[in-house]
């Protein structure tokens, strides 16, 4: 029993630090290794595929057979995961097959954003303060140096103006030629 209550606790505990988002990211996660699976274990029909053809302007090219490549697009709204690919003449060839439950968990997880954006009308108050933190609140930025390669200090030279001779003055003449 105290087993079971340690363990409900300490999953409360990282739902509670990381939040729903870390349940999306594991969905995510879970999702794309099923789906990787069924890919390498070829359990996916023909009509399920789309064909992506990129035309490439490259000088040096060799026709090249298909080979699994691992990713994901996103090609008007929808998601898709890349099988595999091959480069024939100047076009790159790329089979992908189309990924529902990705793109249900993307809608998913905008939703679940959007109830943290969205404000209601009742609200009119923190509008207050956050104008007021924004205009009275101290902002500072500061740059420094990526690198001390091209870096040099400059060294400025006081002036002392209680010497106001209009001309220069040499201790020698200059010399010959």
């Amino acid at each position: 029993m105290k087993k079971v209550v340690s363990i409900f606790l300490v999953v409360l505990l990282l739902l509670n630090v990381m939040g729903y988002y870390g349940l999306f990211l594991g969905l995510r996660y879970k999702n794309t290794l099923q789906v990787t699976k069924r890919i390498d274990a070829d359990n996916y029909s023909a009509s399920e595929t789309v064909t992506i053809k990129i035309p490439l302007a490259i000088p040096y090219y060799g026709d090249t057979d298909f080979a699994r490549v691992e990713g994901e697009i996103e090609y008007e709204g929808q998601i898709y995961r890349l099988v595999k690919q091959k480069l024939e003449r100047d076009t790159l060839h790329v089979i992908c097959i189309q990924d529902a439950k990705a793109k249900h968990l993307e809608e998913a997880l905008a939703e679940y954003v959007k109830t943290f954006a969205d404000q209601s009308a009742d609200c009119s108050n923190t509008r207050t303060i956050q104008s007021f933190i924004k205009d009275y609140a101290p902002a500072s930025f500061s740059l420094d140096a990526a690198a001390d390669g091209w870096a040099e200090l400059l060294h400025f030279k006081t002036v002392d103006s209680s010497d106001s001779r209009p001309y220069l003055t040499f201790p020698s003449p200059p010399p010959k030629s």
